[in-house]
């Protein structure tokens, strides 16, 4: 199971969110290049880059900080945030992403998400499935679209599709304990889960690990390590300890 650090931009800064809300932000460092190569060091082997602008529909440099990253860090990175077209999805893998991580065009637009799986490879389309009381949310999580993760989640396996990223987004930033339950009923379906969303402690991502899913293949950690909560090499060894 991947321990992941994720890597949140908004104008140009490494930023959290509080339950997805673009007015709710704290900036942790004006330098995201810096803080790829610390998580790097202290052993972390892939990387959640976000384009928080991309996501809320705005403009951005984030794409050339994307670039620096790989260029700097030898890890495995993914990358998400407004990306709604084939065009889009080229230019994250050109700039250094391994996998593209996908969201609003899974409900919107399943024939751009097939065409990308078929171009790309599912081993490159990652679905975020970000989620407000059962139902998934899209737009930077700013619109309800009714369908229930359930439901997505087999309509994308069914597609092809064979990973997803779940975040619970009332827990994300929030640091309330990951969603259990829901991940545990995800993994059931047969897809490669990411877990993302309240996880604050060591504690909570042992809680995940000890479900036993094989397919809960990695788990995000963003704001718990930016202040302190979760030390990343204790977590690395021990998680990689009880595998």
């Amino acid at each position: 199971m991947d321990i992941i650090p994720a890597i949140d931009l908004k104008g140009g800064k490494c930023v959290r969110l509080r339950q997805g809300r673009d007015d709710a932000t704290t900036e942790y460092s004006d330098d995201p290049v810096a803080v790829a190569e610390a998580w790097a060091r202290q052993g972390a082997q892939r990387l959640h880059v976000v384009n928080l602008d991309g996501a809320f529909g705005r403009s951005s440099g984030n794409l050339d900080i994307l670039r620096r990253i790989a260029e700097r860090v030898d890890v495995r990175i993914q990358y998400g945030g407004g990306l709604r077209s084939l065009d889009a999805m080229e230019e994250v893998f050109s700039a250094g992403a391994g996998k593209a991580v996908v969201g609003t065009v899974a409900v919107e637009d399943p024939t751009l998400l097939r065409d990308a799986v078929r171009g790309f490879g599912e081993a490159k389309i990652i679905v975020a499935l970000d989620a407000v009381g059962g139902k998934v949310a899209t737009r930077g999580w700013q619109h309800m679209s009714g369908e229930s993760v359930h439901d997505l989640a087999r309509r994308l396996f069914a597609m092809g599709i064979r990973e997803i990223l779940y975040t619970d987004i009332e827990r994300d930033g929030m640091m309330t304990g990951p969603d259990l339950e829901t991940l545990n009923e995800l993994a059931g379906i047969g897809l490669n889960v990411i877990a993302s969303g309240g996880v604050s402690s060591l504690e909570d991502v042992l809680r995940i690990q000890a479900l036993g899913q094989r397919l809960i293949t990695g788990v995000i950690v963003g704001k718990a390590l930016y202040e302190g909560r979760i030390d990343l090499k204790e977590l690395l060894s021990t998680v990689r300890g009880r595998e």
